[in-house]
């Protein structure tokens, strides 16, 4: 059975930092993992990827030159650090796994975690 559970979230103020985990049990770590946030009556939007050896990351339009993904295989455990967040980065942040690495859209993703709420106060 697959499970992807995240922690890492809080309230913080704006223009504060905060890293997100996810570990991932019953895939391997050569899954590629991803990074989704959903605020309160948006569409889930994605924010990061990473490739299965962590040599390819992307990240989304809007979080771009402020936050990072990054993994530890041996950890099967993915990271997402937010620096310089803003309020409107306030949102449900999930973390999905697929087996293979590239553009492809959240429903795409067979495995998601519960979420993990990060609130940004301005």
């Amino acid at each position: 059975q697959v499970h992807l559970v995240e922690s890492g979230g809080g309230m913080v103020q704006a223009g504060a930092s905060l890293r997100l985990s996810c570990v991932a049990s019953g895939i391997p770590s050569t899954y590629a993992m991803a990074w989704f946030r959903q605020a309160p009556g948006k569409e889930r939007e994605f924010v990061a990827l990473i490739s299965p050896g962590g040599g390819s990351t992307r990240t989304g339009d809007s979080v771009k030159g402020r936050f990072s993904i990054s993994r530890e295989k041996d950890k099967n455990t993915a990271y997402l650090q937010m620096n310089a967040l803003k309020f409107e980065d306030t949102a449900v942040y999930y973390c999905a796994a697929r087996r293979t690495f590239g553009d492809y859209g959240l429903n795409e993703y067979p495995y998601w975690g519960q979420g993990t709420q990060v609130t940004v106060s301005s």
